[in-house]
């Protein structure tokens, strides 16, 4: 699991950490982990933009330095690389705040001070904002940036030291002008700034350099990998049958639109759950598909509803807030949702929007969902009293107790019809197999986008093809892991 820790919380631990070392120490510990990547990018070890260099000496390196401690560790970082035989350029944001022992023994080691990064650069060190900038660039900042931007463009690569100047740290927000980095350097901890967009997006690869914080057990914001997904997935024993695996209810499709029932049904089938159950009049079309669904009311350990209802059937959605099983809401089964309503219920709900659906529950524009996934994510589960699974370039789940997670998986191809109703499915399998709302949209989300991978990880995909897709994502999970079969869940009783 990558966990991130807020501002705040990496601060703590970094003044407990310093007063227990000599002065400056922590410093040369992240000034010496930034120095060895890019060290190693130069030689031809990362996302080479220019021909790989294999080696440090005689390449061309720029700082851009800010004030404060986040400046100092590119400055030191610089002056390891000068020391290999590297040309080090740096361009001070601020003269009179640039960090003095780095800017020292940059010179000592022969790197230079000048008025703008030269042309033919290798790699620029953007070192001008660390974590604590918040509300954007300012003007200097910001023609600094450009000047990255520029090198970048003609083949630099960038990398950000701790996080991409102008990308909030604890929200992954941007406002105005960005630093693009191809590979950010973090210290500690991963930031939940890296993990969100639009702020994960300017962050490249990032590598985490252990510089020896204590941190608390629980983060702000994680991101599950194989091993933690594997461990969730529900497996069946010898004794188990469909009832003991699960059965999920679909509510979904309208003549309109029958192909989201079917669709629907297709994440639920490969879901892990016993049995899906479909009410609705798509049918035929879902039983062409698939005759192994089951049709009409029964009983049920979860289920999905909304995905292709069309137009005035909150109604039946109503109904199934009032049952006791999990249930998910999505689509048009979001619209007219009051928080009253699923705050009456006993059993758990997960909701997952996209951004305009979100914005609707909110209140608000969808630009303003966008560019506050993480913020929003936590405002709709307050409000709701519900899990949330926030769809989009960064899917955010958030759970009513404040648990966030940031889904690692995908490519902007699933950007397409059907795809969130396949992924509606699945969830609300998982949610019939006995996981809670939070494991089973963060799991789901996980394999979602690992099988848009297995379908076309970089040519377009349609939602069918996902579908198809998810036994190959569930098994390479699980072989990834090296946990295949390790995790033994089962449904609960339902009606």
């Amino acid at each position: 699991m990558r966990s991130a820790y807020g501002v705040e919380t990496v601060r703590a631990a970094e003044r407990e950490l310093m007063a227990r070392l000599p002065d400056g120490a922590l410093m040369q510990r992240a000034a010496a982990g930034l120095a060895a990547v890019c060290a190693q990018l130069l030689r031809g070890g990362g996302p080479g933009r220019r021909p790989a260099r294999r080696k440090v000496a005689g390449a061309r390196v720029g700082v851009l330095v800010g004030g404060g401690d986040n400046g100092g560790d590119a400055l030191y970082a610089g002056a390891r690389l000068a020391r290999r035989g590297a040309g080090v350029y740096a361009v001070l944001m601020d003269a009179g705040r640039a960090h003095g022992g780095g800017l020292a023994a940059l010179l000592a080691a022969g790197g230079r001070v000048v008025e703008r990064l030269p042309e033919r650069l290798d790699l620029v060190l953007d070192g001008l904002l660390g974590i604590g900038g918040r509300g954007g660039l300012r003007p200097a900042a910001a023609a600094l940036a450009a000047q990255a931007d520029t090198a970048r463009a003609a083949g630099a690569l960038v990398v950000a030291v701790d996080l991409p100047s102008g990308v909030d740290a604890d929200t992954g927000e941007v406002a105005g002008a960005v630093v693009g980095a191809d590979v950010t350097v973090t210290f500690g901890a991963y930031k939940p700034g890296l993990l969100i967009s639009p702020g994960a997006t300017y962050a490249g690869t990032v590598r985490l350099v252990d510089i020896g914080l204590a941190l608390p057990a629980r983060p702000e914001v994680s991101a599950l990998q194989d091993a933690d997904v594997a461990g969730l997935l529900p497996v069946p024993g010898a004794e188990s049958d469909k009832y003991r695996r699960g059965v999920v209810g679909v509510l979904a499709g309208s003549g309109q639109y029958p192909g989201a029932a079917v669709l629907a049904v297709a994440g639920a089938l490969r879901g892990g759950a016993g049995a899906v159950r479909y009410v609705g009049p798509a049918d035929q079309a879902v039983l062409a598909r698939f005759p192994e669904t089951l049709i009409g009311t029964g009983r049920v350990q979860a289920w999905v509803a909304g995905p292709g209802l069309g137009d005035g059937r909150l109604a039946e959605v109503e109904r199934l807030l009032a049952s006791d099983v999990p249930l998910l809401v999505d689509a048009d089964g979001l619209r007219g949702l009051s928080p009253e309503a699923l705050r009456r219920r006993t059993a758990p709900t997960l909701l997952t929007p996209h951004a305009g659906e979100a914005a609707a529950l909110l209140g608000v524009d969808r630009a303003s969902v966008e560019a506050q996934r993480l913020r929003r994510a936590r405002e709709l589960a307050e409000r709701y009293g519900a899990t949330v699974l926030l769809k989009g370039s960064t899917t955010v789940v958030c759970d009513p107790a404040g648990q966030v997670r940031v889904n690692p998986t995908g490519t902007p191809w699933l950007a397409t019809a059907g795809s969130g109703d396949v992924l509606s499915g699945l969830a609300g399998s998982l949610l019939a197999a006995g996981l809670d709302p939070l494991d089973a949209a963060s799991a789901a989300a996980y394999l979602h986008g690992r099988a848009a991978h297995h379908a076309a990880a970089d040519a377009p995909v349609t939602a069918q093809q996902v579908a198809e897709a998810l036994p190959a994502a569930w098994r390479t999970t699980s072989e990834a892991s090296g946990a295949g079969g390790r995790a033994r869940r089962v449904g609960v009783s339902g009606t």
